[in-house]
């Protein structure tokens, strides 16, 4: 047998090494991405939907996204920096905010679709474990898969805040009842009166009133944007329950208001053209001509 000689190339090296800058730096999990994108062969064109929801320091963000072959594509989205809106004008990184943020994007895309009337979900959320079944004499219900990126899903994460909220809107979101709060290991049931007080924002209440009695100073400081906006703990469930409402009648996103131009200030002389250069001259020459004549 003749000698080889084992060449490593860069053909070579490419199998050992991480091709996914966003792989290197941790920014996705592309074991979950690939079972959450991957779309049935024998279905053409059919999209599987992800109900993708992630935090910032200070929003919420949830989108419908569909993959394709260009990239991944935007259905609808909402954002709790929209809830000022809706009546909730501090908190919009809580539990509660996320519910309605999910709550808004789910009757945004079931309102773009025109599923909005066939689909109402839960009108009034009481905590209880439900989910969206077809209706009779109409299409079956839009159904996402929850993306919930690098996000550690414990029980109680606010990932399934969101994830409830757009259930509660119409969307079929297959899921279990097992990573909401409330949820007994033991007994293996959920206490839907827990998860009610998480979605009506009774835990912050619970907190501001205990804060408010041991520390005021800290009080005033902690919950400032709630003290301005002249939001107290016994109104903070109507304020919730006014939100939900709002967002079922009005769900459209509202274009942002564009900014009046003002008038730039220009520093430096416009430069003249042809024909105001020789008016310039003719208006010097007939001044030189009244000034020799008044003399």
């Amino acid at each position: 047998m003749p000698f080889t000689k084992l060449v490593k190339n860069k053909a070579y090296f490419k199998r050992y090494q991480t091709k996914f800058r966003r792989r290197r730096e941790g920014k996705t999990d592309y074991y979950a991405r690939k079972r959450l994108v991957v779309q049935a062969k024998n279905k053409y064109n059919s999209p599987k939907y992800r109900l993708v929801v992630r935090f910032t320091n200070t929003d919420v963000i949830v989108q419908v996204v569909y993959a394709k072959i260009q990239g991944d594509f935007v259905l609808a989205s909402a954002y709790s920096h929209e809830l000022p809106r809706y009546g909730v004008k501090a908190g919009l990184t809580n539990w509660a905010a996320a519910y309605c943020t999910g709550l808004l994007a789910a009757r945004r895309v079931l309102t773009k679709l025109g599923l909005n009337e066939k689909y109402v979900g839960v009108a009034e959320a009481d905590g209880s474990y439900t989910t969206t079944d077809p209706v009779d004499d109409a299409p079956r219900p839009f159904k996402a898969f929850l993306d919930v990126g690098l996000k550690r899903t414990t029980t109680g994460a606010k990932v399934f805040a969101a994830m409830k909220g757009a259930s509660d809107g119409g969307m079929y979101i297959p899921h279990s009842e097992r990573r909401f709060p409330g949820y007994d290991v033991e007994s293996s049931e959920l206490d839907a009166e827990v998860l009610r007080k998480y979605i009506y924002g009774g835990h912050v209440a619970d907190f501001m009133r205990e804060l408010e009695e041991e520390d005021a100073e800290k009080y005033a400081r902690h919950f400032s944007r709630f003290i301005a906006a002249g939001i107290n703990a016994d109104g903070l469930e109507e304020i919730y329950k006014s939100a939900h409402s709002a967002i079922r009648s009005d769900p459209h996103i509202k274009p942002a208001e564009k900014a009046v131009a003002t008038k730039t200030k220009h520093y430096r002389k416009q430069r003249l053209n042809a024909k105001q250069r020789k008016d310039k001259v003719r208006q010097r020459i007939a001044a030189a001509h009244r000034a020799a004549a008044q003399e």
